[in-house]
């Protein structure tokens, strides 16, 4: 009787650690599954991060391939604006030589045939010479202040094309200096999240405190610049017109 009682007791131990060994092994599992699948959710959340950052950088080198195709285009369209400028002023100035050659001409052909009808031919011929001396000294003049308009013309667009090259060369440092700040905005964001112990995240606060102030300065700053960078030529800078009636160097008739 005492043999069976013992024999009894002993299978209830063993199914006891059976029973211990089953669940210990079934922990085991549930921990090895947790395990598994945070994991797989960490290396999800590493692929998204990835695949942001790429979509990131690719939207990044779109944006500086479009800012350096439209320099290109307005680089382009200035020097096309300024070669037809200075081409106009030649020809308006050419014109203007052959119409004041022509009427010299005229003006010298009326002197000669008055000449012969009248009878202080001496007097008329000098009057004649001075006369032609004259227009020749406006066409000169003429031509000259031209060509002179026109350089002044080119000159005046090419520094208006420095200054906007040097605006634009601004704007791209203060927009890579936005990014960085963003960037870095960024990273510490990220930091701050990740931070575990209070006196590392109060310093993160601090850092990225100061980041979004530097990063709200520069965008400041690049609206501020981006509003000067329009400016329009000034009334000084418009050249002075004359009479359109009065031939340049034209003695007889005065600048207005």
């Amino acid at each position: 009787m005492a043999e069976q009682k013992e024999s009894s007791v002993l299978f209830s131990l063993k199914e006891l650690m059976s029973l211990e060994e089953n669940r210990i092994k079934e922990e085991e599992q549930e921990r090895d599954r947790r395990a598994r699948a945070e994991a797989e959710r960490r290396a999800r959340e590493e692929a998204e991060r990835r695949a942001a950052e790429e979509a990131r950088l690719r939207a990044e080198e779109e944006t500086r391939r479009a800012e350096e195709q439209r320099k290109r285009e307005e680089a382009a369209r200035l020097e096309a604006i300024r070669h037809g400028e200075i081409e106009k002023a030649k020809a308006e100035a050419e014109h203007q030589a052959r119409m004041q050659q022509l009427a010299a001409q005229q003006a010298h052909e009326q002197q000669l045939a008055a000449l012969h009808q009248d009878q202080s031919k001496k007097r008329l011929k000098l009057i004649v010479g001075i006369v032609s001396a004259v227009l020749v000294i406006g066409i000169g003049v003429g031509v000259t202040l031209a060509m002179k308009s026109a350089e002044r013309e080119r000159q005046l667009q090419a520094a208006q094309l420095a200054e906007i090259q040097k605006h634009e060369a601004e704007m791209k440092q203060l927009k890579a200096d936005i990014d960085a700040a963003q960037r870095k905005q960024d990273e510490l964001q990220n930091a701050l999240s990740n931070a575990k112990d209070e006196a590392t995240k109060k310093a993160l606060e601090a850092q990225l405190a100061q980041a979004k102030a530097d990063t709200d300065a520069k965008k400041a700053a690049s609206v501020g610049g981006g509003s000067r960078g329009g400016g329009s030529r000034s009334s000084g800078d418009k050249p002075h017109k004359s009479n359109s009636n009065c031939a340049p160097g034209d003695p007889m008739c005065g600048d207005l």
